[in-house]
């Protein structure tokens, strides 16, 4: 995307954005505003994964955990101190990146493959997991517990607006933090020492790029974001369990939103997630066979759009942009 049509597009996807709970939530029902709410939350969550997969070539596939992690330690701590979960929603961040960068570094030092780092990361998957419903005195196990606690009162009194549509607005702001914080990673010295990491890691360490820290660096990014979302994806619902968390329901999602949408592209995350909730929503009713037609639709979408969606429509838009300039260069000539 060049910088003309970027300035362009980011604030008209911001104002569509901002547009939503005044067009699309209805005070009598929230069954709307939560899958708006689903889908911001999936973009945050396929961005994260595009800063530590599409840029460094780390594929994790314990997404769900860290939200966990992120979540329980969040609400955990808030009710053990008896203050309010804003307070402790950065510690439950900072608590899932340095746990995502612990595990970047141990698979840096021995040089994982992307698929030794998947399969190892899903193992921590199932055991964060097991002992969220091991911990029962701690976690209340299985049946989980309530959580309500990232609402904003005097927001909703001063604006008018319901508590959904401020949980959205927040959502958006974390969006564009995140937007910003990998529009400048992609623009500065690390998106070119990402890019070498991604063509040629043992090239990159013998030019003398720091692939060990670099890598460090992307997990934690990455890992902090999914644990500061995961506390609102648990507030969706209105009840922590481990099950919101489970491999099924939040890595595979991820990783088909940020295939479909457009890997290492700024807004295929969120048009990727849009599509798949859509899709998973209009597929509700239709029971045991859900996950096949699910299949089929993702399947054509990936004959069709097999770079990603928003790529491809970039190639689309660049195809017809470079004719139209090309033949103005040639009447500019023949004028000459």
């Amino acid at each position: 995307m060049n910088v003309t049509r970027d300035r362009l597009v980011t604030p008209l996807v911001f104002v569509a954005l901002l547009a939503v709970p005044l067009l699309f939530f209805d005070p009598s029902t929230t069954y709307i505003s939560r899958r708006f709410i689903r889908v911001i939350i999936f973009a945050i969550f396929a961005m994260a994964l595009n800063i530590i997969f599409g840029e460094t070539n780390q594929l994790i596939l314990f997404m769900g955990g860290i939200a966990a992690v992120g979540a329980y330690t969040t609400a955990l701590l808030a009710q053990y101190l008896g203050i309010s979960p804003w307070l402790t929603l950065v510690v439950g961040a900072l608590f899932a990146g340095t746990f995502g960068a612990l595990v970047c570094y141990v698979a840096a030092r021995r040089q994982f493959t992307v698929i030794v780092l998947a399969i190892v990361t899903f193992a921590f998957q199932m055991i964060i997991s097991e002992v969220l419903v091991g911990l029962r005195d701690i976690t209340r196990g299985s049946t989980g517990f309530p959580f309500r606690g990232l609402e904003l009162p005097a927001v909703e009194q001063l604006t008018g607006l319901g508590p959904f549509a401020v949980q959205f607005y927040v959502l958006v702001a974390i969006f564009a933090a995140v937007l910003g914080v990998y529009t400048w990673l992609k623009r500065s010295k690390y998106g070119l020492a990402f890019a070498a990491i991604r063509q040629d890691e043992f090239a990159a360490r013998a030019t003398g790029v720091n692939v060990i820290r670099l890598k460090v660096f992307a997990g934690f990014v990455a890992t902090f974001i999914i644990g500061l979302v995961g506390p609102f994806y648990g507030q969706t619902t209105g009840l922590i369990i481990p099950s919101l968390f489970s491999f099924n329901t939040v890595d595979v999602l991820v990783l088909i939103v940020l295939v479909l949408g457009g890997l290492r592209s700024r807004y295929g995350p969120l048009v990727g997630a849009a599509v798949v909730i859509y899709i998973d929503n209009f597929l509700g009713n239709f029971g045991q066979w859900r996950t096949v037609a699910f299949g089929i639709l993702l399947t054509i979408l990936f004959l069709y759009f097999r770079d990603g969606i928003v790529p491809s429509l970039q190639s689309l838009v660049d195809d017809r942009e470079f004719p139209a300039a090309l033949s103005g260069a040639l009447g500019r000539g023949k004028s000459k």
